[in-house]
Formats: C-alpha cells, structure tokens, sequence
C-alpha cells in the first residue's frame, strides 16, 4: 500500500485495489474508511482489534467512496442516506473475495466499512473453531435431534454465524432440506437454499420464516431472532417438527433463556423446544512463532484470586505468552480461537424455565449438570498455550 501511495499518478481504482489486497494478505476481516476534518484514517480489523494501518488526503475521501459505491452496485448520487451492497474483489492470480460493504454519512463525509468475507469458513470445523471434546459432543448429540431450538449467542463479532454455518455444514446431507434466511447472507453454501432478507419488499425474519415453513423443509436457519414476532414464529416452528438453528443477542447462555420469556414466549413453550444454548466469544491466539512460557507469580495468584474458577491460578503456574515478531506484527498474537459454554436444556433446567427462574439460577443449574463457563473454557486454553490471560479477562468481563 505504501508503495502505491508513493506513486506520482496513482488511480483511485488502484488505491482501493491496493487497500483490499493489503487488508486481504494481513488477514484482516474489515477495513473501516474513516473520515475526519483533515484527512481520511484507514484502520484494519485483525484478529477482532482494529489497527491504524495509514492516512489518506482528504481531497480524493469523495472519489475512494463512489468507487466503493460503483463496486458494489450502490447509488453514487446518494450522500445523506446509509446504503448498503455487496462485491467481489478479483485478485490477479485468480482468486476470489466477496466483500460487503455499508455506507453511513457522517458530519466530516461518507463512512465506508467493508466486511472481508473469507471462504475459509466453509471449511471449519467445530475442532477447528476451538469447541472443546466435550461441547462438540452436546453440540453433536443436539443438531441429530429431529426438532427443537439451537441457539448461538454472544455480542456481534463473537463467532456465532460461523458457528452455525458449520453445524448447517455438519446437517447437509441429501436426505435432508435446509432453507436459511439471513442479513446478509456472509457465505454461499452448495446444495442449501438461503434467503436474503428485504425489508423494503417486506420480506423480513417473520415474513420470510412463514414463507419457509410452506417449503417443506427440515432444518431451517434464522440469521438473528431480533424481535417477538420472530421469536414466536421460531419457537413455533421448532414446536411442529423442525430443526431451527439461530442467534441470539445475550451475554452468556443461561440469560438466552430469560431473554425469550421477555420477548413474550409462554415458558411452556421455551422449555419444551430449546435444546442447547451456545455462549461464546473469539479471542486472539498466541503467535507460533514468538510463543514463549511464563511462570504465574504470586502478585497474579493473589490478582485473580477474585476470579471465579474451579482450578486456581497460582504462583508457579505454566502460561504463554507471544513477545512479538515480524509475523505478528509485533502483536504477539495471529489468529482468534472461541470460547465457549454450552447450557444443554436437561429435566432440572426445563422445570427452572417453567418456574421462570432467573439467569444466574439456570446458570448454577447448568454448572452443576456439567457445564464449563466461557471463564473456565479461556483458562484452559490459556493453560494449553493457546492464548493468554490478559486475553482472556480482556473479552470476558466479569
């Protein structure tokens, strides 16, 4: 990108070529094109943390953003509405990269992020994702379910779309009908129908799902359960023979719950439907090729003596670090691995749900059942060398 930049005549369509293929070969998964009153500040997202990656004049922010809109297919004339669309980058040895973009207007000029949509993620595995032996199993018994609620939760950014395309991957057998509907659609998968939702043809979640149900299929995937109207017609759905695999907004597993009796849904109903509940986060891996081992000193034991964990960290304990190399940029870190806690709906967790408990009685019910916390699941994977504990403590608060 540097080298472009120095370039007396460089193109506007070179410089965004420039800045995709950059974002691309540092395994970025969004560039943010920020403009400010003196200039335009472009930042990575790598490995979920955005990164100051260079400045560009301001006198050429208008042509970067209409060749972005030409790109993907967006009004170039539109400058005080959001927009909305998608494209595919082509690189020169053949290789493909779709890209989505959203356009908002800002008080300095049009913002522009474009999502990295990587195909790697067709190829995961829940192994791969970082689920542990033992969730893979309950994951595993629970999509094998002819019926029934699978529900991923989480902030945005935590994994939960990847996590379900590959249980949808898991399913997809010719035996079987899977129908998604989706906003937007993050990846093409063969031999599944998905559906994009429309909101200004009306085909919303509600619309959409009862327009799937009319095509007789098995298992059926909501990108998000955003309202009640969803959420009952989801339930519903998982209710009358369906296998129904979506997301939803919620701290951690055991408040997934709570959060559908909020949204209207007769506790009967929740209790009888919902198979799992996936809590989970990303957090950064610990860079290979820097990693080195630290001893846990007796100001960290008393520091995270606080922290609720059934295996104590103490003064002695192995743990990893990255110091940092020219392969992690310095970072310590390359690459995200999940963390997870999968509440399974066991009899003592379904008469909780009629009783209406609260989240954090599920929770200890769950816990007791077998459960392991997301807190639990990053301080095993901070014992295996896979990522830290500042990490950790960084992205789950407690």
């Amino acid at each position: 990108m540097t080298a472009v930049l120095a370039q007396p005549n460089v193109s506007i369509i070179e410089l965004v070529d420039a800045v995709i293929e950059e974002a691309h070969a540092r395994n970025a998964s969004d560039i943010h094109i920020d403009p400010s009153r003196a200039d335009v500040r472009v930042r990575l997202r790598i490995d979920g943390v955005l990164t100051e990656a260079y400045q560009l004049p301001k006198n050429i922010h208008n042509e970067v953003v209409s060749r972005v809109k030409v790109l993907s297919g967006m009004r170039t004339d539109e400058h005080q509405a959001t927009q909305d669309g998608r494209f595919r980058h082509n690189f020169k040895g053949g290789e493909t990269l779709d890209m989505r973009v959203s356009i908002a207007p800002t008080y300095h000029g049009e913002n522009v992020v474009l999502r990295l949509l990587s195909d790697k993620a067709a190829n995961f595995t829940l192994e791969m994702l970082g689920f542990s032996e033992a969730d893979r199993e309950k994951i595993t018994t629970a999509i094998r379910r002819p019926n029934g609620m699978i529900l991923s939760t989480g902030p945005t950014g935590s994994g939960k779309t990847t996590s379900l395309y590959t249980m949808i991957k898991m399913l997809n057998e010719p035996e079987v009908s899977i129908v998604t509907i989706e906003d937007p659609i993050e990846y093409a998968v063969e031999d599944i129908e998905q559906i994009q939702v429309n909101a200004r043809a009306g085909l919303t979640f509600a619309n959409g799902l009862r327009s799937i149900l009319r095509q007789d299929p098995n298992i059926i995937m909501v990108g998000e359960i955003r309202d009640a109207e969803t959420a009952a017609i989801a339930v519903n759905t998982a209710l009358t023979g369906h296998l129904l695999l979506s997301t939803l907004h919620t701290n951690d597993a055991a408040t997934t719950l709570p959060r559908l009796l909020d949204m209207g849904i007769d506790a009967y109903l929740v209790a009888s439907t919902i198979n799992i509940a996936i809590g989970q986060r990303l957090v950064r891996k610990i860079c290979e090729k820097c990693k080195e081992q630290v001893i846990a000193s007796k100001s960290i034991e008393e520091t995270l003596a606080i922290v609720p964990l059934k295996q104590p960290v103490k003064a002695g304990d192995a743990f990893y670090r990255g110091k940092g190399c020219e392969a992690c940029g310095d970072s310590g870190y390359a690459g995200r691995v999940c963390i997870s806690e999968v509440l399974v709906a066991s009899p003592a967790i379904r008469d909780a749900i009629m009783r209406k408990a609260s989240a954090g009685e599920l929770r200890e019910l769950a816990i007791k059942g077998g459960m392991t916390t997301m807190l639990e699941d990053g301080f095993a994977k901070a014992r295996l060398g896979l990522t830290t504990i500042e990490e950790i403590l960084r992205v789950v608060h407690e």
